[in-house]
């Protein structure tokens, strides 16, 4: 598989990453396996967790397969910390949380750091000076290599990156932001990705294929044994279900068809390739849908396509984003 460098920094990783957003909890011990081991097989080395996914199973799940399965040094191990469980959900992104929660997250992984570390969020409560001050002490202490965040809008990832690019070789520079984004979900092509662009951060995409809906399941109904047909996962797929989506969807459907390919494959391809995307994120049931969405690495989109995919999901982007002469 090919590697491609996150961000402005020598770290290489696959451009397809693995999930485990659904281990220790859907997903048991022998699929875990089953699927780790078909994505180091491929070539895959960027893992993605977080402290929260499955209340900490998912990690732990990870850190056995480390030990029995698959060697450390093969993979690009990345985990997320400032998320906060119910009951009371919030965010904790202070110092003394963080910190704790990047120690508990290298108990349950079994490993003394971790590649890439990500603040899962922002916290308004928090001094944002605060929460990157945690990431120089976990990369200054050796527990975390790079450092990254997810969902910050573009003001926010700006200002992080800013703060820590304003003491060159004191503080660390942030390396990733973990966005959602698809063809269904555009919303960062807004300031997000210029940003990301601009300041050298590389992206890491997830619910890269519409949180299952590209890849054309749901056209003629829910299967029983789909993510939209699980109680705790159907609100996470239902915006998706939409009359946008289906003209979306018919698009990739037809696209695929030309292809001789799947609508899997070519909703992988278009986010993959984007600029600024560094891997999208891949969550699989099981390992045979892992190997079909790792099977995207032989291919390459022509550039109409590309563009017809473009016209149909673009989104509406006005002022201020557009020139106010045009409108």
């Amino acid at each position: 598989m090919e590697q491609r460098h996150l961000g402005r920094t020598g770290l290489r990783v696959s451009r397809l990453g693995l999930g485990t957003l659904t281990w220790g909890r859907d997903t048991g011990e022998h699929d875990a396996a089953e699927q780790l081991k078909a994505f180091w097989e491929a070539g895959g080395t960027l893992v993605d967790t977080a402290d929260v996914y499955a209340d900490g199973a998912a990690e732990h799940l990870l850190g056995r397969l480390l030990a029995d399965l698959v060697p450390r040094r093969d993979l690009i191990v990345a985990t997320k910390a400032g998320g906060v469980l119910p009951p009371g959900r919030r965010t904790d992104c202070s110092r003394r949380h963080l910190l704790a929660a990047l120690d508990d997250s290298l108990d349950r992984l079994g490993t003394d750091y971790v590649d890439v570390w990500q603040i899962h969020a922002f916290d308004p409560g928090t001094p944002l000076e605060e929460t990157l001050q945690a990431v120089d002490i976990a990369v200054g202490s050796g527990r975390a290599r790079y450092a990254g965040v997810c969902g910050f809008c573009g003001w926010q990832l700006a200002k992080a990156a800013t703060w820590q690019l304003a003491a060159p070789g004191a503080r660390t520079r942030l390396a990733g932001t973990q966005m959602e984004y698809s063809l269904l979900q555009r919303g960062i092509e807004r300031e997000v990705l210029p940003a990301a662009l601009d300041l050298g951060i590389g992206v890491l995409a997830s619910s890269p294929l519409g949180r299952g809906v590209l890849t054309g399941k749901y056209r003629h109904g829910t299967p029983a044994d789909s993510r939209g047909a699980s109680e705790h996962l159907a609100p996470f797929v239902a915006p998706y279900l939409d009359d946008t989506a289906t003209r979306v969807v018919d698009a990739v459907t037809t696209a695929a068809h030309g292809l001789a390919t799947t609508p899997l494959h070519v909703s992988l391809a278009w986010v993959r390739d984007r600029p600024g995307v560094t891997a999208p994120i891949v969550g699989a049931r099981t390992a045979q849908q892992l190997r079909a969405a790792l099977s995207v690495e032989a291919l390459t989109l022509p550039d109409e396509i590309c563009q017809a995919l473009d016209d149909v999901s673009a989104p509406v982007h006005r002022y201020p984003d557009q020139d106010w002469s045009t409108l």
